[in-house]
C-alpha cells in the first residue's frame, strides 16, 4: 500500500528540527547577500559547491543512483539554479523577495514531472499553480520598468533549474540523500570557476586568487549549513514522515527570509508586492493542503 513510515504523528524534536531547516534556509538568503558583495557570483557559487563536496565527498560512498543523474542534478542545481540566484541577487534582487519567488519551483516540478514523466497534476495543485501566477504576475508588473525585471526574471528561472534538479532526484528514485547531494556537488565547481572566468573575467580571478575572508565564510555557512544540514535533515525527515506532513515547513522558508531581509538590510516591500507576496504563499499552502482541505 505504498511507503511505510515510523510514525503517523510527528514528535517534538523532529518538529522542531524541521522549522531549524526552514529558518536556516530562510535565512541563507542573507549571507547570499553579502556573499556577492565580497565575491562575484558564479565564484561564489562555485566555493559553495566545492565546500559541500570536499571533504565530505572522501568519507560518503556514492549514491546507488546512476552516474550521469548526479551529474546532471549538480548541473541543474548548483550551476543553473545558485549561479542564476546570486547573479539575480548581485543586480538587485531583494533578498526578502527572492526567498520567495525561489518557492516556484514546486510548481515548475509538478509541470515538468507531467511533461516528462506523465504524472498528472491534482486539481489543488492546478488550483494552486493558478493563485501563485497571479502573485508573480502581479510582483512583476511593479518590476517591468527599468533593469529591475532582469533579476526578478533571473530569480524566476532560477527557480525553474530548482525544479529541474527535483524531476532528476525524482529519476533517481529512492537514495541517501545526503550522499546524493556531496556528490553530485563535485560536478558544480569546475563549471562555475569556468563561466565566472568566462563572463566575470577580472573580478572572478580576483575572487578566485584572492578570495575574501568574510566571502569564503558566507560560502561555508551556505555549503553546510544551508546545504548539507538543510537537505540532509529534510531528507531525513521525508524518510520518517509523509511528504505531504513535511512538506508543509517549507511556507516558513520565505517567512524567514523575508523578516531577516527586513531585520538586517531593511527591505520595504511595496503593497502591490506584498500582495503578490500573499498570492504565492496562498497558491503555495493550497499547493501542499488543498487536497486535505477539500476533503
Amino acid at each position: 500500500m505504498g511507503e511505510t513510515y515510523q510514525t503517523c504523528r510527528m514528535n517534538a524534536r523532529d518538529t522542531m528540527l524541521a522549522v531549524a531547516v526552514a529558518a536556516v534556509w530562510g535565512v541563507s538568503f542573507v549571507p547570499i547577500k553579502w556573499g556577492v558583495m565580497e565575491l562575484s557570483p558564479l565564484m561564489l557559487s562555485a566555493f559553495r559547491f566545492f565546500f559541500a563536496a570536499v571533504p565530505a565527498v572522501f568519507f560518503i560512498k556514492p549514491p546507488s543512483a546512476p552516474f550521469r543523474l548526479v551529474v546532471a542534478y549538480g548541473l541543474a542545481i548548483g550551476v543553473a539554479q545558485f549561479g542564476l540566484l546570486f547573479i539575480a541577487i548581485n543586480l538587485g534582487m531583494p533578498v526578502g523577495l527572492s526567498s520567495l519567488v525561489m518557492q516556484l519551483h514546486a510548481f515548475f516540478t509538478i509541470f515538468l514531472a507531467w511533461l516528462l514523466m506523465g504524472e498528472s497534476p491534482t486539481r489543488a495543485q492546478l488550483t494552486g499553480a493558478a493563485i501563485a501566477l497571479a502573485g508573480v504576475a502581479m510582483i512583476g508588473s511593479q518590476r517591468l520598468g527599468g533593469a529591475a525585471i532582469i533579476p526578478f526574471a533571473l530569480t524566476i528561472l532560477a527557480a525553474f533549474f530548482w525544479g529541474v534538479g527535483n524531476v532528476i532526484g525524482k529519476k533517481a528514485g529512492r537514495v541517501d540523500m545526503m550522499s546524493f547531494m556531496v556528490w553530485s556537488s563535485v560536478a558544480a565547481p569546475v563549471p562555475l570557476v569556468s563561466l565566472s572566468l568566462l563572463v566575470e573575467g577580472q573580478a572572478g580571478l580576483d575572487a578566485l586568487l584572492h578570495p575574501s575572508l568574510f566571502g569564503l565564510a558566507c560560502a561555508l555557512f551556505l555549503a553546510y549549513a544551508a546545504t548539507l544540514f538543510g537537505f540532509g535533515i529534510w531528507a531525513r525527515l521525508l524518510a520518517r514522515y509523509p511528504a505531504a506532513m513535511v512538506g508543509p515547513f517549507a511556507l516558513l522558508v520565505p517567512v524567514f527570509g523575508m523578516s531577516s531581509a527586513a531585520l538586517i538590510f531593511g527591505e520595504r516591500v511595496s503593497p502591490p508586492e506584498w500582495m503578490g507576496a500573499g498570492l504565492i504563499l496562498v497558491g503555495l499552502a493550497w499547493n501542499v493542503m488543498g487536497g486535505r482541505l477539500r476533503r
